[in-house]
C-alpha cells in the first residue's frame, strides 16, 4: 500500500537524449502552449502543465536501464 502523500507517478514518460525539450501536450486541441525545459543537473525535468516526465536516456531516472 502506498502512502497518501506518496507522489502519483507521471501519467507518460518520454525518453529523451537532450536536456532541454518541448512539449505542447500532445498538440491539437487537447493539448497546451509549447513550454520548453532545461534538466540542468538533473536526469529528468517533469512538464507543468501536462505532468508528462521527459528522462534522459540511460541515465539512473531512464526506467529503462537497470541498477
Amino acid at each position: 500500500m502506498t502512502h497518501p502523500l506518496d507522489p502519483l507517478p507521471a501519467p507518460e514518460t518520454i525518453i529523451v537524449e537532450t536536456h532541454r525539450v518541448s512539449c505542447d501536450g500532445g498538440g491539437g486541441a487537447l493539448g497546451h502552449p509549447i513550454v520548453f525545459y532545461e534538466m540542468g543537473d538533473e536526469d529528468f525535468v517533469e512538464c507543468k502543465y501536462c505532468d508528462r516526465r521527459f528522462v534522459l536516456k540511460g541515465s539512473a531516472a531512464d526506467p529503462g536501464v537497470k541498477s
